[in-house]
């Protein structure tokens, strides 16, 4: 699943601790997704007024007490990294993503969407809320990771036995074989970075295999599939917002 929000925190985390330019921060994150807008919410609560682009929302939001993005990747039944009120929760876990933003006196939350105008111009409008202002509760960098290989272990214990021919196609290898755009920014410690990259090529498998389920299989077999996939799939989500979490920020 190609993630929007991840690129925002990457970069404006690196951005933070100095090891980036803004400049360079915002060309990072618009080369992946095209121009980025960010909206307004209930007046008083950030001074924007209408769609901002991104650099001038980013020094608002730095005159503001900005110290920190996170990462949430929830899903349907596992609001993870997700702080509440409920508003903000049903849209992120909507969209499957959004970014929390810590300001100094309070935390905002951003949940992205595709903002197509037309036929040539494709960007990214990204909606605030307001956000509870609490640390949401995230692994490690070295827990996730352990997590991530030992589920990656169970998954194929699991699936032992399971005729997936669809599962594991042409198309999945050929996807875990393209390491891609780097997922982390300047800043990050190699472990991060590899953390993420494995992560990504595990999303990508889960992503691709998911609509061949039950293709070919009995009805047992494709609720083992279904539930090896869900269990990685959690264990890929927060390994992400780990790797995306590791990076030394000023204090």
């Amino acid at each position: 699943m190609h993630l929007t929000s991840a690129p925002l925190v990457a970069w404006g985390n690196a951005w933070l601790s100095g090891y980036v330019g803004l400049d360079d921060a915002v060309d990072a994150v618009e080369r992946r997704s095209g121009p980025n807008l960010i909206g307004t919410v209930p007046p008083g609560d950030l001074p924007f007024d209408g769609g901002v682009p991104l650099r001038t929302a980013l020094v608002h939001l730095r005159g503001l007490g900005l110290s920190v993005f996170r990462l949430a990747l929830p899903a349907w039944g596992d609001p993870f990294g997700l702080v509440g009120p409920a508003e903000l929760n049903q849209a992120a876990i909507e969209a499957q993503e959004g970014v929390l933003v810590q300001l100094a006196e309070r935390q905002v939350g951003l949940v992205p969407s595709a903002d197509r105008r037309g036929s040539s111009y494709v960007g990214v409008s990204w909606a605030p809320y307001p956000a509870n202002d609490t640390v949401p509760q995230i692994p490690d960098l070295p827990e996730a990771e352990r997590r991530l290989k030992l589920t990656l272990v169970e998954v194929a214990e699991q699936l032992q036995g399971v005729n997936d021919v669809a599962g594991f196609a042409p198309t999945v290898h050929r996807a875990l074989g393209d390491p891609g755009v780097p997922a982390l920014a300047h800043g990050y410690p190699p472990r991060a970075h590899r953390v993420a990259a494995q992560a990504e090529r595990l999303a990508r498998m889960v992503e691709l295999a998911e609509p061949g389920s039950g293709r070919g299989l009995t009805a047992h077999q494709a609720r083992l599939r279904q539930e090896a996939l869900r269990t990685l799939d959690a264990a890929v989500r927060r390994a992400r917002v780990a790797a995306h979490a590791a990076i030394e920020l000023p204090r």
